[in-house]
């Protein structure tokens, strides 16, 4: 079976049958994901006109595509239209309240009907292009079909950041080195996780650097531990795989190229085969798989570009991820140079044949962990994780491990070794200050961040999980309420009143539950 690309694309033009003219609205939310949904409800029911704008033909970001093994760390900390969310999946699977496991297609259902319920318009296929500012305010957003929107609030609900880019926002891409803001396990950082057990010869020709390295490894210098860089952590996708009856075969991708996995052979010939280590159970026979080991479906080293790239650069990256993992899967499945027993334990599996149909049974999402990270007034730290300072002005509260993926793989005494892992866990959960999701006021007053926020990228590894980003993007709406009632900057949105209507509706802000400096 080959993996028909058509539908399977990062960019696709906006059908013409759509209204391209000027549309105008309370609050204009720019992204589908998780935290731009929950954003866009937010404010609706607060009664304003909102528009939310998807990227593709989808709605949920990785919530609803693929990733339905749920990042929760404590579960206490998730409250609000979050909680909620959990609360519709549990009625879904008539399973106890709340469940933390959603199979794709489930997750974007409840994700549209609330859409449709607090009556939100819901734009498909819209890139942004650009906006315009007067002064320190969007006054008008751009996407390339032609259409446009005004608003009195924005919210940045993309992975990328790229609206607050273009409204020239202070931001930054990669790894702060540790004397940034004075964080132990900042930069360039010794890998323990998902790393080589034995040796692996890592010559195109054994034995003979002169012959060059295998596909995937760096010849960049390990670097000083605790150094900078612009490096941002692996992408991969979150696939839906059963091991049922009616199992897809994994599929052979146009431009499929055997030889980027001899490292893997080699790997595999060492005795080492770790594929499904975490692939875990979401539903029946539905199971989510991602990156385990030290050669896996993360891409290391082929995301460097996507934060800051244009959309037919992005194109090309997407596709080569695509390539990349489905030609892994293709291989370990079918290739004669793989071990029969490899060969058959990986034909276990299949892709899902109930999720993704219009894309070949994968996801149309790729798994963006970092793209661009603001840079407000407030960053959060490795300080708050680990307990040194609670910020006095929490409006969500952050619980899973500091996870970073690894960010390069390079050579170390010869060998292959992956960089970047961090799974570091917290003291306590931790407050996300309502200042690290607003810019200074001087970039833009009526501009919030849902997902690419204010946080350094060891903080921001545990800021990232997908409950995170729906009580963010929470936040983000009531903010954008009260702005647009009152008048006012965003950053001037009063706290006490911004946190007491959070609360009131079952959010949780600060640690201890409710507490804050």
């Amino acid at each position: 079976m080959r993996l028909a690309l058509e539908g399977l694309q990062y960019h696709r033009t906006a059908p013409a049958a759509e209204p391209a003219g000027p549309t105008d609205a309370d609050v204009v939310v720019y992204g589908a994901t998780s935290g731009g949904v929950t954003a866009a409800v937010r404010a609706a029911r607060s009664g304003l006109r909102v528009v939310l704008l998807a990227f593709d033909d989808r709605v949920g970001g990785m919530t609803a595509s693929g990733l339905g093994e749920t990042d929760v760390g404590d579960a206490q900390t998730i409250g609000g239209l979050a909680r909620e969310f959990y609360s519709d999946v549990a009625a879904a699977y008539h399973a106890p309240d709340p469940h933390w496991k959603v199979e794709a297609h489930v997750a974007e259902e409840i994700f549209l009907r609330r859409l449709a319920d607090a009556g939100v318009v819901l734009h498909r296929r819209r890139h942004l292009l650009d906006v315009t500012k007067t002064g320190n305010r969007i006054t008008e957003l751009r996407t390339d079909d032609g259409s446009s929107y005004r608003g009195q609030v924005y919210v940045d609900a993309s992975y990328e950041g790229d609206l607050l880019a273009a409204a020239g926002v202070s931001y930054t891409v990669g790894r702060e080195s540790s004397g940034v803001y004075g964080e132990s396990i900042a930069g360039v950082q010794h890998s323990i996780n998902h790393q080589f057990e034995r040796p692996v010869d890592p010559y195109v020709v054994p034995g003979q650097p002169s012959s060059g390295l295998l596909p995937g490894i760096s010849a960049e210098p390990y670097g000083a531990i605790g150094s900078g860089d612009r490096h941002v952590q692996a992408y991969n996708f979150r696939l839906h795989v059963t091991n049922g009856p009616h199992r897809i075969p994994f599929p052979r991708p146009d431009g499929y190229d055997a030889s980027r996995y001899e490292l893997l052979r080699r790997y595999l010939e060492a005795g080492i085969y770790e594929l499904y280590g975490r692939t875990t159970r979401v539903h029946g026979r539905v199971f989510d798989m991602n990156n385990h080991g030290a050669f896996s479906s993360d891409h290391i080293g082929a995301s460097d570009e996507w934060p800051e790239a244009g959309y037919p650069r992005r194109e090309e990256i997407f596709q080569d991820h695509v390539r990349y993992q489905a030609g892994l899967l293709y291989y370990l499945s079918t290739s004669a140079d793989v071990p029969a027993d490899v060969r058959a334990a990986t034909r276990a599996f299949g892709l899902a044949p109930g999720e993704f149909r219009k894309t070949s049974y994968w996801p149309h999402q790729l798994y963006v962990r970092e793209g661009r990270r603001m840079v407000a007034e407030h960053v959060v730290t490795e300080h708050e994780a680990t307990g040194r300072t609670v910020v006095p002005d929490p409006i969500a509260v952050a619980s899973y491990v500091m996870d970073s993926h690894n960010a390069r793989r390079v050579l170390v005494d010869g060998n292959p070794r992956n960089e970047g892992n961090v799974q570091v866990p917290l003291v306590r959960p931790f407050g996300i200050s309502f200042r690290s999701i607003v810019p200074r006021i001087s970039e833009c007053a009526n501009l919030l961040v849902a997902a690419a926020v204010s946080a350094s990228h060891v903080a921001f590894a545990s800021v990232r999980m997908e409950p995170v980003f729906m009580t963010v993007g929470e936040a983000a709406g009531c903010a954008a309420s009260l702005a647009v009632s009152a008048r006012i900057a965003v950053q001037d949105v009063e706290y006490d009143v911004l946190r007491r209507d959070l609360t009131g509706a079952g959010g949780i802000v600060g640690w201890p539950r409710g507490e804050a400096a």
